[in-house]
């Protein structure tokens, strides 16, 4: 059953990223449009993500349950020595929701609106970077249970260049899925184009920005690449994710709408896998030691408990989620315009 709670965390992960980075990345592609363009990649990413957007913060929940019922010393490490980055990535949730609320529901719409969309695309910057700089920190090795002052405890952690370029690293793979999926929702062809134009820039972002992370990891004395090279599970991941990436360009140079979506979830789960590989089986680096899932799990009755509840509740909200999200995209987008370069 420890299996079985571990495949929910990694998936709850995964869904969170493919989903919630999405809703992300519509902030982000919006934050880095040209003025002219602002309005309408507003109103069509609203339309896009407004019925479902609260939704994809079910797996950031279940994430939150998991580690702190089955995996409660990792649960604690985290909660008390990243307790800066978890705040703010707290505060950019909370700050885009409501922002996101208000700019659509006011029923004044007056300068304020100015402030929520500044609100919402920069916490739609925010939140993703500061989940990156997390999971850089959890394996950089740079937290010191053993730190007797506040800056060394709390501060340097997460404060390095390697937490700081997997927050990019996230942001930039946000903004991708979400310049992907865009393509669909458009209604008209200068529109997808636009989406098209911005999926190769941030694609290209990827791949500069994933190198990145590998050549700060070696600076830094994370043997990142070296464990990476070292398992072939994590090593495979990483071609496959290569490899699909000229066929990600061909599809979308064809205008294809479909597979590019496929593609793209597809290699972001292969980068998870990627990641999740060459750790295995350490979950947290600490400057002395590492901590597993397997080493850090409650009794076995808690994680019995927890794996069953885990897997009866799926069985009624995954398929609620997944039509919600079916019987939505079944609504037509009423974009009269097309956006403009």
């Amino acid at each position: 059953m420890l299996y079985v709670v571990i495949a929910f965390l990694y998936l709850s992960l995964l869904f969170y990223l493919l989903f919630g980075g999405a809703d992300f990345g519509a902030g982000i592609i919006e934050l880095f449009s040209g003025r002219s363009l602002k309005e309408r990649t507003r109103l069509l990413t609203y339309q896009a993500i407004g019925p479902i957007w609260e939704a994809n913060h079910m797996w950031l929940i279940i994430t939150i349950v998991i580690l702190f019922v089955g995996f409660p010393e990792i649960y604690t490490l985290a909660s008390v020595y990243l307790h800066i980055p978890l705040s703010l990535l707290l505060i950019g949730i909370i700050a885009r929701g409501t922002a996101f609320i208000f700019r659509h529901y006011d029923a004044v719409k007056d300068h304020f609106q100015k402030v929520y969309n500044l609100i919402f695309v920069y916490s739609s910057f925010m939140t993703p970077f500061f989940l990156g700089i997390l999971a850089g920190t959890a394996i950089s090795g740079r937290i010191n249970p053993e730190a007797t002052d506040f800056v060394s405890a709390y501060l340097s952690p997460w404060l390095g260049w390697f937490p700081l370029s997997v927050g990019v690293f996230t942001v930039v793979i946000c903004g991708f899925l979400a310049a992907v999926y865009l393509i669909g929702e458009a209604n008209n062809n200068e529109d997808r184009d636009l989406f098209r134009q911005k999926a190769f820039r941030m694609n290209i972002l990827t791949v500069i920005t994933g190198g990145l992370v590998f050549l700060v990891g070696e600076w830094e004395g994370i043997p990142l690449f070296t464990e990476l090279i070292n398992h072939p599970v994590g090593l495979a991941a990483l071609v496959l994710a290569t490899l699909s990436l000229p066929v990600t360009w061909l599809l979308l140079k064809k205008k294809k709408v479909y597979w590019p979506r496929v593609l793209v979830g597809f290699q972001i789960t292969m980068i998870l896998i990627t990641l999740m590989a060459s750790q295995h089986p350490d979950f947290i680096v600490l400057q002395n030691s590492t901590i597993s899932l397997e080493n850090a799990a409650a009794g076995e009755s808690t994680i019995f408990a927890l794996g069953m509840a885990l897997l009866i509740g799926s069985l009624f909200i995954l398929p609620a989620l997944f039509y919600l999200i079916y019987s939505f995209q079944k609504q037509p987008i009423s974009v009269k315009k097309p956006l403009k370069q």
